[in-house]
């Protein structure tokens, strides 16, 4: 467990998943940094300015995570500006379906390139501020696809298998150096705009607590921040108490 003077990178901060953990670990002390693209950068000061409203602390970045340089610059300016960061979650889905037949070289690279590959840049930018300090938390959000391709996801599923390969080895050259990594399989619906528009029986499903909620998953992360080194997780997998699997 870090201390609660710190900050916390969430990399992929949307209307979900993303801004509950930003919410969860305010709630904690920390001062939260959250990220989205350029375009969203008014949605996300106005989270921020929620959180800072309810007592938190929070910065909003526009940023874009497959940018060597500006993952870079972005956690050299949260180091130099906010604090030294205890936490770092990287929650960017990049979740889109396509035949195999209709998958073009493009559309398989971006995929690749939002879901995997800037989850190597902020895991590495992560390492490079927290192993000389001997402490830390990464987080790696992952999915279904993560550990079982499905028809249509050819190229969603191997981004998020290569994200959890990338946690996995990040894990276990990290962790003699204190540092807890730790990948999130999220095996279900999480409540948000995109399941309301395609589940017709969303509300009383959620009244069931047979979909996510994202502030109870945001709970978890916190959770894995908060374990002792004697006893830490690696992979943890969440869905609800009705799902198949």
């Amino acid at each position: 467990m870090s201390a609660p003077t710190g900050a916390c990178l969430v990399v992929g901060v949307g209307d979900g998943l993303g801004s509950a953990i930003a919410r969860a670990f305010a709630a904690e002390g920390l001062a939260v940094c959250m990220t989205r693209r350029p375009r969203h950068l008014e949605a996300l000061e106005a989270l921020a300015q929620d959180i800072r409203d309810a007592g938190g602390r929070a910065h909003a970045y526009g940023v874009d995570a497959r940018s060597e340089d500006e993952m870079a610059a972005l956690f050299a300016a949260i180091e130099r500006d906010v604090g030294p960061l205890e936490v770092v979650v990287f929650n960017i889905g990049a979740n889109v379906r396509f035949p195999i037949r209709e998958t073009t070289a493009r559309v398989f690279h971006k995929v690749w390139e939002m879901a995997c590959f800037a989850g190597f840049l902020a895991g590495r930018e992560a390492a490079r501020v927290m192993v000389p300090r001997g402490r830390g938390t990464i987080l790696f959000t992952g999915a279904t696809a993560s550990v079982r391709g499905r028809d249509g996801f050819a190229a969603f599923a191997a981004a998020k298998h290569g994200l959890r390969a990338v946690a996995q080895s990040m894990a276990r050259e990290l962790g003699p150096e204190g540092i807890h990594v730790a990948h999130v399989v999220i095996d279900g619906g999480i409540d948000g705009t995109f399941i309301r528009e395609n589940r017709p029986d969303a509300e009383a499903a959620l009244a069931r607590d047979e979909i996510l909620r994202p502030e109870d998953v945001a709970l978890n992360y916190v959770a894995l921040h908060r374990q002792p080194r004697s006893a830490w997780t690696h992979e943890l997998d969440l869905r609800p108490w009705r799902e198949a699997f």
